[in-house]
Formats: C-alpha cells, sequence, structure tokens
C-alpha cells in the first residue's frame, strides 16, 4: 500500500512540479531487480522475473505514511 500511496506522489509530482532541483531530488529513484528466478518442483516448474522495485524519496514517505497509520490502529 505503502509503495502504491509513493508511485502516486511521483507520478502526480512529476506532472505538476515545475523543473527544479527540488523536482529531481524527490523523483529520481534508484532501481534494483532481481530475476529471472526459476523454481523447479516435480510436478511443477515456473521462472518468475524479473521482479524489480524502483525506490525514490516519495516512496519512502508513502510506505512511512502507511506505517504511521497502521501503528495508530494497532
Amino acid at each position: 500500500m505503502g509503495l502504491f500511496l509513493g508511485g502516486l506522489c511521483t507520478k502526480l509530482s512529476e506532472l505538476f512540479l515545475p523543473d527544479s532541483a527540488a523536482r529531481d531530488f524527490l523523483t529520481t529513484s534508484v532501481e534494483a531487480s532481481l530475476g529471472p528466478l526459476s523454481v523447479d518442483l516435480i510436478a511443477i516448474a515456473f521462472t518468475l522475473g524479473p521482479i524489480s522495485i524502483s525506490l525514490n524519496v516519495l516512496t519512502l514517505v508513502g510506505v512511512s505514511v502507511v506505517a504511521m497509520i497502521a501503528r495508530s490502529l494497532i
């Protein structure tokens, strides 16, 4: 949920913020990927991948907001 919220904030920032250093800082992302991952069980075999995640400042903010909301509900 937090990754979705952060991705939404990133896309909105790209649309509405003017070209500036702040926009570049907030929307520049680091991407990590893993894959492809092959799993071979006797009866079934499948391949997942590549799986990637893209993180930036707004993604971390989204994850933090969702974590704080979840913590307050517990």
